[in-house]
This record gives structure tokens, sequence and C-alpha cells, in this order.
């Protein structure tokens, strides 16, 4: 197994030690330092280059969303994880958009933290049990006051399958060498896939996914 390099960051000491022994206790995984503020994290990034960065979104200095959106800025094969007191579709949206791929409560870090890390090494989403649910849950009630269909029913076949890789973090390249088909026909099926669901960009896109069940 490759040995994952992981910083951790957070304004809480007890916190980040906690964090450290979950971490440590399990085989392959190796902390190679930790920050207790966002422009911190960020110069320990540029230091370390850490294959992981498991952070918190509030923190004092630099929040960790603009943390965030610098590291992935300069160092994009950084995967980022968000733990968070707030179970807020807002929240969620704003930390995909800064290039973070995992999304987890903190009381779900001691079940879910080494299975979101390992799925942002391979380039995947992941979101606490409970995120997934919230956001199922209020789309659906989004659907029923607006009164309105669901747009997911207008992707075709082909088009959901590709709607499902690339919320799984896979590129246009990826997705054509899974399905054998040239980059083009992926990238025509995208801009349908966005237009059809009024989606702008992937953070989006992977929200959507989740509040579909198509990913969780």
């Amino acid at each position: 197994m490759t040995e994952v390099r992981i910083l951790l960051a957070d304004d809480h000491t007890v916190v980040r030690k906690g964090l450290r022994l979950l971490l440590e206790g399990h085989p392959g995984f190796t902390v190679i330092g930790d920050a207790g503020d966002g422009r911190e994290t960020v110069a320990l990034v540029e230091q370390y280059l850490p294959d992981v960065v498991v952070m918190d979104v509030a923190m004092p200095i630099l929040n960790g969303i603009e943390a965030a959106r610098q590291i992935t800025a300069k160092f994009p094969q950084v995967g980022i994880v968000f733990l968070s007191m707030h179970a807020d579709e807002g929240y969620v949206l704003r930390a995909l958009k800064s290039g973070a791929r995992a999304y987890l409560l903190k009381d779900s870090a001691e079940h879910d933290l080494i299975n979101a890390i390992r799925a942002v090494v391979d380039r995947k989403a992941f979101f606490s049990p409970a995120i997934s649910k919230f956001l199922v849950e209020d789309y659906v009630r989004q659907m029923n006051e607006r009164e309105v269909e669901d747009s997911y029913d207008l992707l075709t076949t082909r088009e959901r399958e590709i709607l499902q890789l690339l919320a799984e973090g896979k590129n246009n390249k990826e997705v054509a060498t899974l399905l054998n088909l040239s980059a083009y026909t992926v990238e025509t099926h995208r801009g349908n896939i966005f237009q059809k669901l009024n989606v702008h960009n992937s953070a989006e896109l992977i929200l959507y996914a989740v509040r579909k069940g198509v990913i969780s």
C-alpha cells in the first residue's frame, strides 16, 4: 500500500491530537504535520506537499474555504477533506467550489474519516451519510414545493452514466476510455447534462449527484 501523507488543520489542539491518533492507528497513513489556522495550513502544504489535507471549515486568520481555494489553485493534486459542524447545503456547495472532494460532519469523523481519505486519494467524492440524507430529503422537498418534474428524467441512459462518472471525479478523457467514446463525444454529453440539469460547474454537478443519490 502506498503511504498517504496527511496534513491536519483545526484551531483546536485537542481535535488535532484526536485526529492524529485516529489516523496513525491505520497502516499506510502518516500525519506529516498540523496547523491551527488557514494561513499556516497553506504554508505547510507548500512546504510538505501532502496527499490529503483534513481541515475545519471555520478557522482563524484564513477560513478553511479560502485556504482550500488557495491550495487547490496551486496544487490541484492535493485532496481536501472538510470537517464541519454545519449540515447545510450552502456550506457543502462552497466547500466543493473551493476544490474539496469530501465533506464530513465532525461527529461522524471517527466512523467516516478513513473512508473519506481513501476516496479523495482515488479522486472520488465522499460525504457523511447524514449530509447525503439531508441533501436528498431537501431536494425532494424542494421538488414537491415547486411542483416541478425532476430534471434527471430528461437525461438519456448514456448521459446518466456520464453524470455518475463525472461526479465520481473522473475527467473527460477517463470517461471516454471507460465508455469507449471519443473525448469530443463525452464533452458534448457533458454540455447537454449541464444544460438539462441547469448546473454550471463541477461542484454543482457533484452536489446534484449526491442529492439524487447517484453517488453517496
